[in-house]
């Protein structure tokens, strides 16, 4: 299948180190690892950040983009990001939301379920993530949301109960209480480690956007997709903020406009990839529908108790966040 529409330009790569006429003193060079596949649109967008900054600030700072967690796993790049392991680099923040329930705030099942509503549920909790984050050292630059969630499995599935015993890979707090309320058993995997999960029946299940399966080519050991849009996950571009402090301002405001640009094309790269995707899986034989009412009648339930479950354990500031979402409506 060929792509129709060219998502970002430059070559995604294991590892991209950008080159230019340089001048005599020594460039700062500055390590982000990412999580995901080099192909993956979140990757891409990372690559173009990183050229932006290095040819904005002449050289003076040099990234080098390192995609599938070649560099560092997935789930240790926050805290390589904190400790000064790594200067910046990108997490998905609900992987960690054990350290924090607001973390989780994007992955509230059926709260916000389309690109306009996750727009304005991230308003709601900017200013509240931006203050958690400066507490943990580090410094958000940008962020974006992947394709609205759907389910994986490796067979026809109808109903809740169709879903009992099911091995299912989770990512963070709410794809593990989502396997428990439905009866599927929750397996730790990270993106990285998909492909291979799947072939070997570590997991036979997941809920994801169709982005994530169509690069991970699940259609070699799965069979459905179904169409649930049950949240909309956002990756974060963070940086250390001992690093970012010593950041000229003239470079600070090059990096901020970069950033500000990968927003803007990593959110219509999400929304351009949404349908591609869809195709993809089709292409490679997979069942794309929608699903069934008696199961999404399910899974409004089980969304419904964890929304109350977040917000018991996110407090009155998980709680201002949802009031502000909804006084947006």
């Amino acid at each position: 299948m060929k792509r129709t529409t060219t998502l970002m330009t430059g070559v995604a790569t294991a590892a991209l180190t950008v080159t230019t006429a340089l001048p005599a003193f020594a460039a700062e060079k500055w390590d982000m690892p990412m999580a995901y596949s080099a192909s993956n649109f979140h990757s891409e967008n990372g690559v173009e950040f990183a050229n932006c900054v290095t040819e904005g600030t002449a050289g003076e700072i040099e990234i080098t983009v390192h995609p599938g967690g070649s560099l560092i796993a997935g789930a240790d790049i926050k805290r390589a990001i904190q400790t000064g392991q790594v200067q910046l680099g990108e997490r998905i923040l609900s992987g960690h939301q054990n350290e924090n329930a607001i973390f989780g705030f994007d992955s509230i099942p059926f709260l916000a379920p389309s690109f306009e509503a996750s727009d304005k549920l991230w308003k709601a909790a900017k200013p509240k993530i931006e203050e958690l984050l400066a507490e943990q050292n580090l410094t958000l630059l940008y962020n974006v949301p992947w394709p609205p969630q759907g389910l994986y499995f490796k067979k026809e599935v109808n109903t809740i109960e169709d879903m009992k015993g099911v091995k299912f890979r989770s990512y963070n707090n709410a794809t593990s209480r989502l396997a428990e309320l439905t009866g599927m058993l929750p397996v730790t995997i990270e993106a990285a480690e998909l492909s291979q999960a799947f072939a070997t029946g570590v997991a036979e299940s997941m809920i994801s956007s169709g982005a994530t399966g169509y690069d991970q080519k699940v259609w070699e050991s799965l069979t459905h997709f179904y169409e649930v849009d049950a949240w909309l996950p956002r990756n974060y571009i963070m940086v250390n903020n001992d690093v970012w402090n010593d950041v000229s301002e003239e470079n600070k405001a090059i990096i901020t406009t970069c950033a500000s640009d990968a927003e803007t094309r990593g959110l219509q790269a999400s929304k351009d990839y949404t349908q591609f995707t869809y195709d993809g899986l089709r292409e490679g034989g997979m069942t794309v529908e929608p699903a069934s009412e008696e199961l999404m009648s399910g899974l409004r339930d089980i969304g419904g108790t964890m929304t109350s479950e977040w917000l018991e354990n996110a407090g009155e500031d998980g709680q201002a966040i949802v009031d502000s979402y909804k006084s947006m409506q």
